[in-house]
């Protein structure tokens, strides 16, 4: 077995991009579509007040954009540090 070089930077750098995406996902679901709900309410969005829409529908799509963005920030940081599919 091959060990690979710096792998603990990679893991620390993978660990902090889970935790900036998992608190904007917090963020946007908890806070925008309960705690700032009301606040949120005096906007509309299509026709729904912006705090009902991020309740409903807005922290599921930021969740599968989040999904993306981790996935091309880690085969960024395969590349990085060597790491590829076989």
């Amino acid at each position: 077995m091959d060990k690979k070089p710096d792998h603990t930077g990679y893991w620390r750098t993978n660990l902090k991009y889970l935790l900036i995406l998992l608190s904007i996902w917090f963020l946007v679901s908890y806070g925008f579509g309960i705690l700032l709900k009301d606040t949120l309410d005096s906007i509309s969005l299509g026709g729904f007040k912006l705090g009902f829409w991020f309740a409903q529908q807005g922290s599921i799509y930021v969740f599968v954009i989040l999904i993306f963005v981790y996935v091309r920030l880690m085969n960024k940081l395969d590349q990085k540090y060597g790491y590829r599919e076989k």
